[in-house]
């Protein structure tokens, strides 16, 4: 059993994964899903201890990756079908991965046959198709027999009859009492493969449950009601009795009336008692696809603008974080995962307290940086409103009225403006802010651009 405890990730100032918490349970094919950047890759690499969490811990069969004893034999993972030596030969490959963990070298040749790669055994791997390199990738995660599998898109470039052999592998390793955990962007698929789910959007979870209940709770069941087609009055006669009963009816584009509220029998009871003919009473519900682009659409980083333009996703303000629904929870089969720590969403800057004060959120908690939230809070009063080494009191020295006085000594005094401002510059600008002639002069090209008297010259035309 695979089991993640507040798992966190970082990357520099990136979250990739915050607290996430699940368990993988044997005997069951459980499925990974979510959009592309949402962390399924990373939190598979911290499985296998290719990656250290940032916080939290994951376990397999209660211990650690990395402290499992021969832990090819244990467990067995697919992650990039890619990461093969070219020029070397299948057999040849999966042989030096045997005698490194210490198989047989007859499991080798079983493994072939297994995934249909026995005639080209001896082929470079060079030449494989993607297909080829996956059925390879699968032979070397059944290479040591392990009793907990992961599989990162097991199907990609498989055909139709290779996706159903790898359908039918993974329901078998998990009949026989086997750890089953697959990452797949198929819906379809997963709809056939997966008996459970677990649903991570942003680096969160967002559903653990079975796939049953995944499309029950992130769909809208309605049936379908069809009346004769020649008799438009019962259509409406219909209509209006099922919405005195407190239903929802909405018409649909081929005649059909769309349901909601009421189940099946009660709509035939409603029919019959007004004695209107029925030609068509099914249950709909919707696909796992469906339902999952449903319960994904605000976590998607990678909008098209044409769907934008077609509101088939509706575009997140900037900044905007969607909220994460847990549909399921307290439901049979649910896993509660442990509360986080302190702190609040873990991709918004924590906020900005007392200056004695520790950041909250997950930018301050153990491990964190919470130097940067610092940094960007302090920057704005500092860089430009008093250079380093001067300090307001040269404006307190120079007296107020020796301002309008440079206008009245127009010979004397004129001078003494670039001249008083030679050991004091940043009053130089402020101090001439009243006097037109010496606005111009001032370098203020804010202030003075949207003139009349400045454009005109300017202009090339």
């Amino acid at each position: 059993m695979i089991e993640a405890v507040g798992l966190t990730k970082r990357y520099g100032d990136k979250t990739a994964v915050y607290n996430l918490s699940f368990q993988v349970r044997p005997g069951a094919v459980t499925g990974f899903l979510g959009p592309n950047g949402s962390g399924k890759s990373t939190t598979m690499r911290m499985i296998l201890g290719l990656d250290n969490p940032t916080a939290g811990h994951v376990t397999i069969g209660g211990y650690p990756y990395r402290k499992l004893p021969n832990a090819p034999r244990q467990v067995g993972a697919l992650l990039d079908a890619k990461a093969v030596h070219g020029g070397r030969a299948a057999r040849n490959h999966l042989l030096c991965l045997a005698q490194l963990s210490g198989i047989p070298a007859k499991r080798v040749d079983e493994v072939l046959g297994v995934v249909g790669l026995q005639d080209v055994a001896k082929k470079r791997s060079k030449g494989f198709s993607l297909g080829m390199g996956q059925r390879l990738g699968i032979a070397a995660a059944l290479l040591g027999d392990p009793q907990v599998l992961l599989f990162d898109e097991p199907v990609n470039g498989l055909d139709p009859e290779g996706i159903l052999w790898v359908r039918n592998l993974m329901k078998a390793l998990a009949a026989e009492g086997r750890t089953v955990f697959v990452s797949s962007h198929l819906m379809s698929e997963m709809a056939l493969t997966a008996d459970h789910l677990i649903v991570i959007g942003r680096g969160q979870l967002l559903a653990d449950m079975s796939v049953t209940d995944f499309i029950s709770a992130n769909s809208a069941d309605f049936a379908r009601v069809r009346t004769p087609d020649t008799e438009p009055q019962q259509r409406e006669k219909l209509s209006a009795a099922l919405t005195e009963s407190g239903g929802h009816v909405l018409p649909e584009q081929d005649g059909a009336l769309r349901v909601t509220g009421l189940p099946l029998p009660r709509i035939s009871d409603i029919a019959h008692d007004h004695d209107v003919r029925l030609w068509e009473l099914s249950p709909h519900q919707a696909s796992l696809e469906e339902a999952y682009m449903r319960m994904t659409q605000g976590a998607v980083d990678y909008r098209s603008t044409i769907d934008q333009k077609e509101g088939l996703q509706q575009p997140l303000p900037p900044g905007a974080q969607p909220p994460m629904p847990v549909p399921g929870q307290g439901q049979p089969g649910w896993y509660a995962p442990p509360p986080p720590q302190q702190g609040g969403h873990p991709f918004a800057m924590p906020p900005q307290g007392a200056p004695g004060q520790a950041p909250s959120g997950p930018y301050g908690a153990p491990g964190g940086t919470p130097a940067p939230p610092a940094a960007s809070a302090a920057a704005p009063p500092n860089p430009y409103a008093q250079p380093p080494g001067h300090s307001p009191q040269p404006s307190a020295q120079q007296p107020a009225p020796q301002a309008p006085q440079p206008p009245a000594q127009p010979a004397a005094q004129a001078p003494q403006a670039p001249a008083v401002p030679a050991g004091e510059a940043p009053q130089a600008p402020a101090m001439p802010a009243a006097p037109a002639p010496q606005a111009s002069a001032a370098p203020a090209p804010p202030a003075s651009a949207p003139t009349s008297d400045l454009t005109k010259p300017e202009d090339p035309r």
